[in-house]
Parts: C-alpha cells; sequence; structure tokens
C-alpha cells in the first residue's frame, strides 16, 4: 500500500473523530492533542502493517476513547440510555478490529452510528 494511502486514512480518521469530538462538545485543544497523538502511534502502526489501513479509524476511536478515559472520563456516553438511566455508560466501537466501525451501545446492543457521524 501506498504511502499516500496511508495518509489519506490517517487524515480521514482526524476529521472522523473530530467530528463526533465536536458533536458532543468535547473538541478543546487538550483533546485535539489527544487524537494527534493517536494518529502519530496509528501511522507508525500502518507503515508496519499496510494491509490494516482499512481498520485505521476503528483503531483511533479506540485510542482516543482510551486517552480521555485516563483523563477526563467516559466517551462518548450513550445519550439513549442516559436520559432514562443514573449509571451513563461509554459507547464502545465495534468491531474492534475491522472495517466500518461504528458507535455500538453494549447496553442494548445497537449501533447508534458510524465512527465520524455522532448527533
Amino acid at each position: 500500500m501506498a504511502s499516500t494511502e496511508i495518509e489519506t486514512a490517517l487524515h480521514s480518521a482526524r476529521a472522523l473523530i473530530l467530528a463526533d469530538l465536536t458533536a458532543r462538545d468535547v473538541a478543546d485543544a487538550a483533546v485535539v492533542s489527544l487524537v494527534e497523538d493517536a494518529v502519530t502511534h496509528r501511522r507508525w502502526w500502518a507503515e508496519q502493517w499496510p494491509e490494516g489501513t482499512e481498520y485505521v479509524l476503528g483503531l483511533v476511536a479506540q485510542d482516543v476513547q482510551d486517552a480521555l478515559l485516563e483523563q477526563y472520563g467516559r466517551w462518548p456516553l450513550c445519550a439513549a440510555c442516559a436520559a432514562e438511566e443514573d449509571d451513563p455508560h461509554a459507547l464502545s466501537v465495534e468491531p474492534e478490529l475491522g472495517p466500518d466501525p461504528h458507535w455500538v451501545c453494549g447496553k442494548r446492543g445497537v449501533v447508534v452510528a458510524p465512527v465520524g457521524e455522532l448527533a
């Protein structure tokens, strides 16, 4: 796979994750730095395994989610369940390693949105 295809996948992942962060009002400078760190890490990963470039979006989403958990708390929260319950939980990325990742509510087992299209 050409370097340009890897860069295209990384730039797309950055834009889609930033769209989700913006949709949930958490895209401040510190959080954007976490996204940049995740993209840098996955650049190395994709260069080592170019066949896995189609998995970059889901992996960057998971990396950002993990970094946010360590520094800020769970993200993105399931809006549907949060409106009904006192125990908010984060959405998860599925498939964990696969193309076309989605945000999924694990409690209800439903797809909430493709990564990059949170409301």
